[in-house]
């Protein structure tokens, strides 16, 4: 493989080369050059060239990086690989067998694309080496596909679902219909979104399921959203299909009467939807570059290195932070022990976290990294400040509300607190 002189040269061409396992994939440099000591290796799987090459891609691993020179070991060296499961289930499987068979990778991260995650975590388990979800939003990560080595970080459909109904339902978005990416995560997303409508005195007016990844024409659907009197469209996707529903209802002229909760959508969507069409979306995340001092210092330290210039999102906020918290364990356990899977898990789980990205908090029972969950509205062009102020709060969920109770898991490890 082509080894990568300096993060800096992480260009889309210079990041790559191909493996034997037909996947792209590169190798970092290493954290520390001292000879004879122990080497942790960590695989950043996720979407580089599809429709979530944005809010994972590359961005994902310059955070990660970010976290190893943060956390700068003495003792032992890391190492970073990087792979394109190209949102197929196979595919991820396939990478995740080889990285930890034959190319002894301790730890695989990020994996967007619940279907993949999923796939991911069953070779995890089965190998006893631990995954750390960032990317993919499934809750049956931690229900009843949760493992003794999966831990899940920055989001899930719940919390999206929970935070955007919600709020948006209490902000006067009463009459409801959904978008939804007939896959398993968009699928997650809009189920839970109706859920937490109708909790919240909303009336759902109805859904409809288009194809992934093979759509790109929404009329149709918002048409029919449109059609059914709704005065919000709950979006049950991410990624370009997000950008596209939005871009295409501006062009009906919908905006003007109705409101679009994106359930998932990440800030560069919004930029490059614009503030002139994107004013007044509701979005909601775990992470905002602008929220704090922390949030603020992380971002001005990757800033540079991430593609176009732009600020982390949540996937790759948890991506540093989780690798952060990886890397404490380690050292706390030693490079031996931290191989076991089951073992890091755990040791994880009874460590508090503590980050620029999101603070102090802690990982459940189930392998949840409990955060609290941010609503917010994009900012219209005369209030926004600059190319990337585009976001103000307007509600928040604590942790503890934010997430589903682990009576409802389902998880066989932790039935309860």
């Amino acid at each position: 493989m082509e080894t990568v002189k300096d993060i800096t040269m992480l260009t889309r061409r210079t990041l790559f080369t191909t493996t034997a396992a037909g996947t792209a994939a590169a190798v970092l440099p290493r954290i520390g050059r001292a000879q004879g000591r122990p080497v942790i290796k960590i695989g950043v799987m996720n979407d580089m060239s599809g429709p979530y090459r944005d809010a994972t891609g590359q961005g994902s691993v310059v955070c990660v990086q970010q976290a190893l020179k943060q956390f700068n070991s003495s003792a032992f060296d890391v190492q970073v690989i990087a792979a394109d499961h190209q949102n197929k289930p196979d595919v991820g499987a396939a990478i995740a067998r080889q990285w930890f068979d034959r190319d002894g990778v301790d730890v695989i991260m990020d994996v967007p694309t619940s279907s993949v995650a999923l796939a991911v975590n069953t070779i995890a388990k089965e190998k006893n080496k631990l995954y750390i979800n960032n990317g993919g939003g499934t809750g049956d990560l931690t229900g009843e596909q949760c493992t003794p080595v999966t831990l899940h970080w920055a989001y899930d459909t719940y919390m999206l679902a929970k935070s955007t109904a919600t709020q948006v339902s209490k902000l006067g978005g009463n009459k409801w219909y959904f978008i939804t990416a007939d896959y398993v995560f968009g699928q997650q997303l809009s189920r839970d979104g109706i859920r937490f409508a109708k909790e919240a005195g909303s009336t759902v007016l109805g859904e409809q399921r288009y194809p992934f990844p093979a759509t790109t024409d929404f009329s149709s659907q918002l048409l029919a959203a449109q059609s059914s009197g709704a005065n919000v469209i709950g979006l049950g996707n991410a990624g370009t299909d997000t950008s596209n529903c939005v871009k295409q209802a501006h062009e009906f002229g919908m905006l003007k009467t109705m409101k679009i909760a994106a359930l998932l959508m990440e800030i560069t969507d919004v930029e490059a939807i614009g503030t002139d069409i994107g004013a007044g979306l509701y979005v909601s995340a775990t992470f905002y570059w602008d929220a704090s001092e922390g949030t603020r210092k992380l971002t001005k330290s990757v800033q540079g290195l991430m593609p176009a210039k732009q600020p982390p999102n949540m996937i790759q906020a948890g991506c540093y932070a989780s690798a952060l918290h990886y890397l404490k364990s380690v050292t706390a356990m030693g490079v031996d022990k931290a191989r076991d899977g089951a073992a890091i898990c755990a040791h994880m789980k009874a460590m508090p976290t503590d980050d620029e990205a999101f603070g102090k908090n802690r990982i459940r029972k189930d392998g949840l990294c409990l955060l609290p969950s941010f609503l917010y509205q994009v900012k219209s062009t005369a209030e926004s400040k600059g190319k990337w102020d585009l976001q103000k709060l307007v509600a928040t969920t604590p942790a503890e509300q934010a997430w589903k109770p682990l009576a409802e898991e389902g998880c066989s490890l932790a039935p309860s607190e």
